[in-house]
This record gives C-alpha cells, structure tokens and sequence, in this order.
C-alpha cells in the first residue's frame, strides 16, 4: 500500500516537473517572438553600424520648436523645446554633418539633435539642453556612428540597439530554455531509471 502511494507521488511530482519545463520552454519561445518582432527589426534595419571618432565644431541653441511625442501621433501632446544642433567633423571622411543622439531622434525631428522628454516645466528642459550643449563643447571629441554605405550622411551618438543590448534581450529567453529543457530531460531521465529498476 505504501509502495503504491510513494509511486503515485512520485507519477505526480513528475507530471507537475514535466509541465514546468514545458511551460518555460513556451514561454522562452514566446519571448522569443517578442524579441524577434520587436527588436531585431530597429537592429537590422539601422545603417548605422560603424564606430568612429567624431570632432564637434559648433553647437548652437536654437528658438523653440515644437514636436510630438512620437512620429504620425496625433493623440500626443506638441510640445515646445530649445533645438540644440550639433555639428561635427567626421573623421571617417572628413565631411562636416549633423549629429543626432540615435536614430529615433532623426525620425522624429531631423532639424534637433536632441529632443527631450516631455517634462511639464520649460526651465527644466532648457537647462538640460544647456548641460548637454555645454558637455559637447567640452568633449570635443568623443565615438559616434554613420552609415559606411552613404545612404545617411549623418551620424548618431548611440544607437538604440546596439549588439550587446541584442545579445543581452536574448540573455534571459535563452536561459529560460535551457532550464526547461534541463527540467525535461531530468524528468525523462528518472522515468527510464524507474522503468529500468522494475524491469529487473
């Protein structure tokens, strides 16, 4: 009787371990997806992907523009900020061209450097954009990215997501599936040790 409560047990810890693995596996496939959908896409379709050296020469604070939030959003509040334009020399070529923080900042208003976030006092924003302006004025010299093809003749100083922050989002889909798949395993490997042990 004992024996067949312990094997009825033992028959309930592995089908409860069994769906534990099979659920991190759906799931990691699922963050997979996610990733893939998501992220990859804003990797692949950058053309900015080579590092340089960029030497600033000149930084100008421009009046108030104003921009949404986000590009074709018409629910977003427009906002007004200072237009910090930043200009460089790139060594790569030698050609002067505009500086842009990432490739978002491009698409949402090509004629800033920067945009800020949406902060509800103006005295805020000014004075970041002053801090940044005057830490470009700085630092004159500092890495950045272009486009090796020539299709952006401009250069972004970081990119959205760049190679270590790909690898990093696959970090926990991937640890994820190897621990379900470890949980699989281990399970089927006590299921044939069972079989084994009362066969002989």
């Amino acid at each position: 009787m004992l024996g067949k409560k312990l094997v009825t047990a033992q028959k309930r810890g592995e089908t409860r371990a069994l769906c534990l693995g099979l659920g991190m596996v759906a799931c990691s496939m699922m963050m997979y997806f996610f990733i893939g959908i998501t992220i990859v896409p804003f990797y692949t379709n950058s053309v900015w992907t080579t590092e340089t050296v960029c030497k600033v020469l000149k930084v100008n604070i421009k009046d108030k523009v104003f921009c949404p939030n986000s590009k074709g959003s018409e629910d977003e509040e427009i906002f007004p900020y200072p237009c910090l334009q930043v200009w460089v020399n790139l060594t790569a070529s030698g050609q002067e061209v505009m500086l842009y923080q990432t490739e978002d900042t491009l698409e949402k208003n090509p004629k800033c450097s920067y945009i800020p976030d949406k902060l509800e006092n103006s005295k805020e924003v000014k004075a970041r954009i002053e801090t940044i302006a005057s830490n470009f004025k700085k630092y004159q010299t500092f890495p950045c990215y272009y486009d090796p093809g020539g299709r952006q003749t401009n250069v972004i100083l970081s990119r959205l997501y760049p190679l270590k922050g790909l690898l990093f989002a696959f970090l926990w889909p991937t640890l994820m599936f190897t621990g379900g798949c470890l949980i699989i395993a281990l399970v089927k490997i006590s299921q044939y040790v069972s079989v084994l042990s009362a066969w002989q």
